[in-house]
């Protein structure tokens, strides 16, 4: 459609969620492309490419509306005493059936019609006297989330970068439970947070990034600790075994001790190598008796995880490319390849098995160590277009468009994810199924689920393909339905839900998700009285339902801040935006805030003026040119270490139910785990945690660390109650 945009598309638009237009601060409104207007209508299913067709598509939507009894979802809050409005709406004698999810029927006329309904998603069939029938489903949640039992800190990790001497070249489930049994027994923390554990994309070189996975449902079995599968012991070609062990032990020391990069790719060669011979051994009856289970909680969504990655050994991973019949999920040749596949089907099975086993078995392991929370495990905002998931679920998924950001004061092009976003249409007809049954997997084995990009429940940035992110739009969801859904399924798990809220969110989002329970995330160096002076926000006004942090996966370790390495890193890779010596001062008199405060405060350990390497006490350049990965310059010094500890200490001193520290920072890392806005220019995803000279620090080396041993000294306070 060309030409100015008229009254009847941005009607159109209004009834179907899309926005014609958005506002990145209170004083400006930006309008969005008629193009990427035209472009969310026609992925959502409505033509508006002539001003004929948005005629049409106008009238046939408002007449739906006005005719319809019921809107697809209808959501109740328990503690409501009243009917939904979406109820109360209903003509006079209508009559209602209400079929729980227990299968238990009633029929109601007069109101309250929802009154003593159990938590669930319920099926409502409403029939009007006039003949009219509708059908809907009916969430009925808890109206908070679990809140955290008590006020806990704990760490926070990517477990790629965890190693141990027991890995395979890169941490695994093992030093998952290893790590988690000392923080909570030892150090008093209350939950270790990991990176996604999502199913990644077949193939070599897959995409190391843990938040572009090929599925969310189900777990990447790279993170099993091969050793601890029960068959393991019974598996009969024991020479092939030791010989994997030995490239296994080749492998990890190339990234310990010889400063090489994460190869996901080389440890899944090996382990994969390695399950094919653990895999044929017999199941016993118990855990025959397990896995048979298993397969039946998750039923086609398990079946279809197993095919596609069948499927993907013969015809590569991507499934658009597949020969016709196998793009379907439900064509017959997808049937017949999967009989066919049978062998690789149950082994790909087998694989989610087993990862869901050890997955519990660390938060076992956590809470048993005392910790009140246990693994925090983060889910990310999409799934690959080309990966399991999309291929498993093509009809609630919106073709031709990806998730993104539009243009902010971060990123003037705006950000392409790369991920198709979910039609929120098609998710409230099927009252939500794929996001109950993705949490619900989740929460088997999460004491808390970190939702990274949470204002996706209310809002997506949705980039027509082939177009840049700046002529993108945003499609709104049914933000009450999504978070009832998300209060349901957390409430039956009695876990946590940490929203990862940073940026700039829309007016009312925060609001709405502290009310239902959703703890946000607050980063220190991001907290500023942004109303006011601008100035620190001290740490009485922060707010108390977050997790409070330093730094987090995307943004520089906490060392990197105070001397001002981040500024140095991004200078060498040419990703500033204006000249180096104002970053430098930029960040010298942000730090030298900061710092001021902390040592009003009295958080500031009492430290020698020639030990200082803190980037406050200077405002030249700081950091000596060198290769991506290389460590700060300046003498060893106590103050270094004492200005990370004032930092948490600070974060000690907020309200916040949770505080997290960030593994690293307790050994002196530089290095951010993830460099936006670099792809091949920084090593992303591939960095074991390393030492203030970049030397990779086994697990059994960073528990014994006098520095993250003092650093969490901080908190002994909570650990004593």
């Amino acid at each position: 459609m060309t030409g100015t945009r008229t009254d009847e598309l941005a009607r159109l638009a209004e009834l179907h969620g899309v926005a014609v237009s958005y506002r990145p601060a209170p004083d400006r409104t930006v309008t969005v492309p008629d193009s990427a207007v035209v472009a969310a209508l026609h992925a959502l299913g409505v033509d508006a490419t002539t001003p004929e067709a948005v005629r049409a598509a106008l009238a046939d939507r408002e007449r739906a509306l006005r005719e319809r009894l019921l809107p697809p979802t209808v959501v109740h809050w328990a503690g409501d005493p009243h009917d939904p409005a979406a109820l109360t709406a209903l003509p006079p004698r209508t009559r209602v059936r209400i079929e729980t999810e227990a299968g238990e029927e009633s029929y109601r006329v007069s109101a309250p019609l929802v009154a003593g309904l159990p938590l669930g998603v319920h099926r409502v069939t409403a029939t009007a006297p006039d003949g009219r029938t509708a059908h809907a489903h009916l969430v009925v949640a808890p109206d908070r989330l679990p809140a955290p039992p008590g006020r806990s800190y704990g760490l926070l990790v990517q477990l790629y970068s965890l190693l141990s001497r027991r890995s395979w070249g890169m941490g695994d489930l093992g030093d998952l439970a290893e790590l988690a049994g000392w923080a909570g027994r030892v150090a008093g923390a209350g939950f270790v947070q990991v990176n996604p554990l999502h199913s990644a994309v077949p193939g070599a070189p897959t995409d190391p990034s843990p938040y572009r996975p090929s599925s969310r449902r189900f777990p990447d079995p790279v993170h099993l600790r091969v050793e601890d599968v029960p068959e393991y012991t019974y598996a009969e070609d024991r020479e092939r075994l030791a010989g994997l062990l030995e490239r296994a032990a080749r492998l990890r020391a190339a990234v310990l001790d010889k400063g090489a990069l994460i190869d996901r790719d080389a440890v899944w060669e090996l382990k994969r190598e390695a399950l094919e011979t653990v895999l044929a051994v017999p199941l016993g009856p118990g855990r025959r008796a397990a896995y048979d289970a298993f397969r039946a909680a998750h039923g086609q969504a398990l079946d279809d995880h197993a095919t596609y990655y069948a499927l993907a050994e013969t015809h590569g991973p991507d499934w658009t490319t597949w020969p016709d019949g196998l793009r379907d999920p439900r064509s017959a040749a997808t049937a017949r390849a999967r009989a066919e596949l049978a062998d690789r089907v149950a082994f790909h099975t087998r694989l989610a098995w087993l990862t869901d086993g050890q997955l519990r078995a660390a938060q076992r392991t956590a809470r048993e160590a005392g910790m009140p929370v246990g693994i925090v495990h983060d889910l990310a905002v999409g799934v690959h277009p080309a990966g399991a998931d999309s291929w498993a679920q093509q009809d609630v998924f919106a073709a031709g468009m990806s998730v993104g950001a539009p243009p902010d004061a971060f990123n003037a092009r705006g950000q392409d994810w790369g991920l198709p976003p979910w039609r929120p249409d098609r998710l409230a007809a099927c009252g939500y199924a794929p996001f109950r049954e993705l949490l619900r997997a989740l929460f088997r084995y999460a004491g808390a689920l970190r939702i990274d990009h949470v204002m996706g429940l209310f809002r997506l940035w949705w980039i027509p393909q082939g177009s840049p992110p700046t002529e993108g739009t945003y499609v709104h969801y049914d933000a009450e339905a999504m978070l009832a859904v998300l209060a349901l399924e957390a409430g039956r798990a009695g876990s946590v839900v940490i929203g990862e809220d940073l940026g700039t969110v829309e007016p009312g989002v925060r609001e709405t998700l502290q009310r239902r329970g959703v703890l946000g995330t607050s980063v220190l160096w991001f907290e500023r009285d942004w109303t006011g002076d601008g100035r620190p926000l001290p740490p009485e006004r922060w707010r108390a339902d977050c997790l409070a942090t330093a730094t987090t996966h995307d943004l520089p370790p906490t060392v990197a801040r105070l001397t001002g390495d981040h500024v140095e890193l991004r200078d060498r890779l040419g990703l500033l935006t204006r000249p180096a010596a104002e970053e430098r001062a930029e960040a010298v008199a942000d730090v030298t805030e900061w710092l001021a405060l902390l040592d009003g405060l009295g958080l500031v350990d009492s430290v020698g003026p020639a030990d200082s390497v803190g980037l406050a006490d200077s405002v030249g350049p700081v950091g000596s040119p060198g290769p991506v990965g290389s460590t700060a310059t300046g003498p060893p010094g106590a103050d270094e270490e004492a200005e990370v500890r004032a930092v948490h200490r600070f974060l000690l001193r907020t309200p916040a139910r949770l505080i997290g520290v960030w593994l690293p920072d307790g050994v002196g890392d530089r290095r951010p785990q993830n460099l936006p806005g670099t792809c091949a220019e920084y090593p992303n995803w591939r960095l074991p945690i390393a030492d203030r000279e970049g030397r990779a620090v086994p697990l059994e080396e960073l528990t014994a660390a006098p520095r993250l041993r003092a650093l969490l000294e901080v908190f002994a306070q909570l650990r004593e109650g």
